[in-house]
């Protein structure tokens, strides 16, 4: 198949895919059950693995670590209020639940210091292991849980691989559904494993970033704006109350 797809190409489907997925979330609360709003979080499922995979090129190919890594976590702040106003979730953690307390970022953002830690040829296995075993702790109350972090590590370390790559993503997603299943709703555990249609995608990228330059801040701007619209409408409709596990 041909790789005719760019970064940025690549990303703006991630991010109507993501959209779709919110909005539908905040104006049909709840899980529910119609076949067609199944269908809408099943596109929904080609954001998350997009995201993951560009967090692990950005990482390789910044010329600044440390400056990239920062950057996430600012904007993992202005994420944090901004997904929880979105859904209806406490801005103080953990007063209704341990799940979906803070937005993707807060993951993305410790997924570029799993990598580093990867790379760090001082530390010792070990070390390495435990050290993301924390991570893990720390990202674990956030949407899509450490599962983010060790799906950018499975990316990012297996870079030029791309079969491996999505095979260790693939492997850490079905433990998140899993979870899904058992804690919050099995039909939306399963659809969780929806991500396997990101792969397809991700396969035709050609590698590039594509032209538009802008496309980093348009991203970071893009996803707290969007949040912001989706909890207007939430509560426009429905009143302050949660729409979600985690409100």
């Amino acid at each position: 198949m041909k790789k005719a797809l760019n970064g940025n190409q690549l990303k703006m489907i991630a991010l109507a895919a993501m959209t779709l997925d919110h909005v539908v979330s905040v104006v049909y609360p709840n899980y529910p059950m119609d076949w067609w709003i199944l269908l809408c979080h099943i596109i929904g499922r080609l954001a998350a693995p997009t995201f993951w995979f560009f967090i692990a090129e950005g990482y390789h190919y910044t010329h600044d670590r440390k400056r990239y890594a920062a950057r996430l976590l600012i904007f993992s702040i202005f994420g944090h209020f901004a997904y929880n106003f979105a859904f209806g979730i406490p801005f103080i953690p953990f007063q209704t639940t341990v799940f979906n307390q803070t937005s993707v970022f807060w993951p993305l953002f410790w997924g570029v210091i799993a990598l580093g830690i990867n790379d760090n040829e001082r530390l010792k296995k070990w070390q390495k292991t435990a050290l993301v075993l924390v991570i893990c702790v720390i990202t674990f109350c956030a949407d899509w849980s450490c599962i983010a972090v060790l799906a950018i590590l499975e990316i990012g370390s297996n870079r030029g691989d791309f079969k491996k790559q999505m095979r260790g993503m693939m492997e850490w997603v079905f433990w998140y559904a899993l979870v899904y299943v058992i804690f919050v709703n099995p039909v939306y555990g399963v659809i969780q494993m929806f991500t396997a249609l990101t792969i397809p995608l991700l396969s035709r990228y050609d590698g590039t970033r594509g032209n538009w330059k802008g496309m980093k801040w348009f991203f970071y701007v893009y996803y707290v704006a969007h949040l912001i619209i989706c909890g207007c409408i939430r509560v426009a409709l429905h009143g302050n109350i949660g729409v979600m596990i985690g409100g």
